[in-house]
Parts: structure tokens; sequence; C-alpha cells
């Protein structure tokens, strides 16, 4: 199978590349199944309704979401009608929608989603990420109950996201960091024949402050001081990910490829 994962949506840049590039990403690369983060996609601060059907019209199968996951109110209900976005597994046990599904690629094949939150120097203390992660994948074993597993680890800290994948060696088809919004050079397959790559980017103008206009950021970096709210950039957006080739019989990664498409960053596809 073919898959494709793209990091973080970041504002109205984000939404645009996505929107005017996936579509024919999914042609020429003959892609199976295509997860989007989408938690920065409305303002730099989750994402809305009408974002969301935005993003799955222009061939998101997924979409995962992240710790601004309900920073738009509307997301509270729209995720209850909308099975194809998954919200977070270890966030609170009162949250609405779920943290994991199984999907229907084609052919036929199953894919299972699911996303966690990391807990070190987030801004809050969320639930163990690895034992919710386990319970789950243990549940739907590659090659028998799924032919694939994408897991995105949703979180600050490399080394997090670094012990998540080596955790998930083996149960997952990809574990991909999401979270920081810049690319890591790192994108491997592990031991037991899981694709990881630590941070798949964003997709947004990356001539920014992580996807901010950079006269905010800089100014509270250099005076300590907020003078006005953070607004996403808005120049040309980078499309950044992860592409993997998996076995069905396994559901192990067979071949895995950084994405750069579009906007600033040097170009890197399958």
């Amino acid at each position: 199978m073919k898959l494709l994962f793209l990091g973080d949506v970041m504002g109205r840049s984000g939404r645009a590349a996505v929107t005017e590039r996936l579509p024919g990403l999914r042609t020429a690369w003959g892609l199976d199944f295509v997860v989007v983060n989408g938690e920065n996609a409305s303002q730099g601060a989750g994402i809305t309704g009408d974002h969301a059907k935005e993003l799955l019209a222009a061939g998101a199968d997924c979409l995962t979401l992240g710790d601004h996951a309900f920073d738009q109110k509307d997301m509270l209900s729209f995720i209850e009608q909308e099975p194809r976005i998954i919200r977070p597994l270890n966030f609170s046990k009162v949250a609405p929608g779920k943290g994991f599904r199984v999907f229907e690629a084609t052919q036929g094949r199953r894919v299972l989603v699911t996303q966690a939150l990391g807990q070190v120097f987030m801004k809050r203390p969320f639930d163990d990420p690895f034992s919710a992660l386990e319970s789950v994948l243990k549940a739907h074993t590659l090659g028998g109950v799924v032919q694939a597993a994408i897991v995105d680890i949703h979180a600050e800290a490399t080394s997090e996201k670094m012990a998540t994948g080596h955790w998930c060696d083996g149960m997952a088809s990809l574990v991909v960091g999401t979270h920081t919004h810049v690319p890591t050079g790192d994108a491997m397959i592990l031991t037991k024949g899981t694709a990881y790559q630590t941070d798949a980017g964003m997709c947004g103008d990356y001539d920014s402050v992580i996807g901010m206009e950079k006269l905010e950021p800089l100014r509270r970096f250099i005076t300590g001081m907020a003078k006005s709210r953070f607004e996403p950039a808005a120049g040309p957006a980078t499309l950044s990910g992860v592409y993997v080739e998996t076995d069905d019989r396994t559901g192990l990664a067979t071949k895995v490829r950084m994405v750069r498409v579009g906007g600033r960053l040097e170009a890197a596809q399958p």
C-alpha cells in the first residue's frame, strides 16, 4: 500500500497548498490512503468544521488533531458527526470523538489511524501515551485485523517521539511526529519494520517562526513582552510530510521517503 502523511496544516496558506496540490499527488503517486494533521488549519489554532470539510474534499482520507483539538468550539460537535477526524487517544476521557478508527483504503484494505499526545514539555499533563497506544495496536494486529497502521505522536520532545517509535516498532506501519512544525531528516525503517520520522514538519509558509508571521514572535523573544496576537504567515506554503510503502501481508514498511513540495524548502519526493 502507498501511504502519505502530511504534517500540521498551518492557516490559510497551508490549507491552500493542500487543496491545490493533494489531488494531483494522489494521482501522480498512486496513493492508497492519505492522513493530514489539521491541528492548526484555522488561524493557527485548531480547525473548524468548514475547514475540515475543505481538507477532506481535497483528498485526505482522515484528519488527525492534537493539543489544540477543540480550540475551535464547533469541533466539539462536528467531530461527532464526522468519523474521518481523529482526536488524541489520551485527551480528556470526556472529550467527544474517537482516538482511533479503522478506515477502508483502496481494494478494501483496512487502515488503522490513531494519535497520542506526548507528556514532556506540554502545557498540561496528558495520560500516558505508551499504554494508550499499546492497547490499540495490540487489538489491531498488522497483516491480520488491518493491513496498515499509522500512529501520529503529537509531542514537543524529540526524545519522546523517538521512544514512541521504538515502542511501536513492529506493531505499526508508520510512527510519525507532529506539533513542532519543523521537518526532521531522520526518515527510516526501524529494526522490526516500522517506518519512522521524528517530525513531519508543517504544511505552511516557512518564511516564518514555525508558521507565524515573524514580527510578534521576534518581539516576544527580544523584549519578553507581547504587543499583538500571533498571526499565521500567508506566503507560499510547503507541503511537508512522509511517504511510506507497505507490504499488505505483514503491514510493515518497505520504503519511506520525506516529502516536501512547493514553497521555500528544497523539494523531496518519493
